[in-house]
């Protein structure tokens, strides 16, 4: 099928780019995933902002998970859509624990921003191939995650 599609992109470059857009899907729906589960086992005194904030990240996230796989169905391959594909593709580390809301924004605070260098790192094909959708998706995601980060990060400033 991908050798069918005639979008001005080779078959090559866009199997470059479906790559590096499977790790950004496995990265951004392991920080579903996690700050899903922040949301719901947050405590302190810092419970309401945070339930709230957490819950406002997750949902962008959920968005953002599907805009991502069906640009990799665009380009013509197959998005990954299992755990076991998403834990081998992500950089991502899982809490299997529940950790006190300051370790929670401080854990948020390097998953948003390593969400950031997964997008960042798959620019250089994306603008030789000149797959403007692609970097505007990609610009897009790097400005939400650094935000995110940023408003993550002064939480932790006292």
């Amino acid at each position: 099928m991908a050798d069918k599609i005639n979008i001005g992109i080779s078959a090559e470059d866009r199997e470059h780019i479906a790559k590096g857009l499977a790790r950004l899907l496995a990265d951004s729906y392991t920080l579903y995933l996690k700050t899903h589960n922040f949301h719901w086992n947050v405590t302190g005194p810092q419970f309401t902002t945070l339930h709230t904030l957490f819950e406002q990240h997750y949902t962008e996230l959920a968005i953002a998970v599907d805009d991502i796989a069906e640009r990799i169905r665009a380009l013509g391959f197959p998005a990954p859509g299992s755990y076991a594909d998403f834990a081998e593709l992500t950089e991502i580390e899982e809490s299997r624990d529940v950790p006190s809301a300051d370790d929670m924004i401080a854990q948020l605070a390097q998953d948003q921003e390593t969400i950031v260098r997964t997008a960042r790192s798959v620019f250089p094909v994306v603008d030789a191939a000149d797959d403007e959708p692609t970097a505007d998706l990609l610009t897009q995601r790097m400005q939400i995650h650094e935000k995110n980060a940023w408003m993550l990060r002064s939480m932790q400033e006292a």
